[in-house]
């Protein structure tokens, strides 16, 4: 009875851990964490990626479920797909940012609505290069990446009371400094054209003190905004892959896999 039971816990146990695993970064990720997603489709998606990969994954450690070492490990297996689905929402937040700054120095982040992702309130233009990004995101297959990267992880990081080094998470807290700076750099070009507007502006009121130029300047800078943003469309897929490639180099980091020199998995 004894042998039965240590053997209906070692069948538990390669499904439990690694669904905890895969739980953890589908409930953090972008797209499928988002509230907008039911927690009974992330749950059955979890469980049915569970059941396909467990037959190839390396052994689980044999110890009973309800100890105390087991709790470690479960609270390990959270850390590690957390940490990994966390850099999804680092690579869309990235665009997020551009879209709020370009929002406010065009005069069009007045106009606000709910994020699906979050539930807040943020700028509409946030919001557009929020499902741009997300759309461009699913286009190349950047989940499916993110779910091999997972699996992989089991390898590198096998299933034990050790997690994720220190150093990966040093990594994954400094990716916020670089995210604020991909988004300065992808807006810059939008605000050194509204400045010079507004510059030009200045100059007319100078020149002309009759003319109001709160009547006609908010209208121009509108339209300016409008036309910017266009224009700053045009490179966003050569900004994302510039992202993305950032985002797998970290996801390489912290997963501790062996990926190609360009960052590809």
């Amino acid at each position: 009875m004894e042998i039965l039971f240590d053997s209906i816990q070692q069948v538990l146990a390669g499904y439990l851990w690694p669904l905890f695993r895969i739980a953890s970064m589908l409930m953090v990720m972008a797209i499928f964490g988002a509230s907008t997603t039911p927690t009974r489709v992330r749950l059955l998606l979890a469980v049915a990626i569970t059941v396909a990969v467990a037959p190839v994954l390396p052994p689980m450690p044999k110890m009973e479920l309800l100890s105390l070492e087991s709790v470690f490990i479960t609270a390990q297996q959270l850390l590690i797909g957390s940490a990994m689905g966390f850099v999804t929402l680092l690579l869309m937040q990235t665009f997020v940012l551009t879209g709020q700054i370009i929002g406010m120095q065009t005069s069009l982040g007045f106009a606000s609505m709910v994020d699906p992702a979050s539930g807040q309130q943020t700028p509409v233009v946030g919001n557009f290069f929020l499902v741009l990004t997300t759309l461009i995101f699913l286009s190349v297959d950047g989940h499916l990446v993110l779910i091999r990267m997972l699996v992989a992880s089991f390898n590198t990081i096998p299933v034990s009371i050790h997690g994720i080094n220190i150093a990966s998470y040093r990594s994954l807290a400094e990716w916020g400094s670089y995210m604020f700076g991909a988004a300065l750099t992808m807006s810059i070009s939008a605000i050194v054209a509204l400045l010079t507007v507004n510059l030009a502006f200045g100059v007319m009121t100078r020149a002309s003190p009759q003319l109001n130029i709160f009547s006609i300047g908010f209208p121009v800078a509108m339209i300016g905004g409008l036309l910017i943003l266009w224009l700053t469309l045009g490179p966003i897929m050569a900004h994302f892959d510039d992202v993305w490639h950032a985002a797998q180099v970290l996801l390489c980091d912290v997963a501790q896999l062996q990926c190609k020199l360009d960052g590809g998995f």
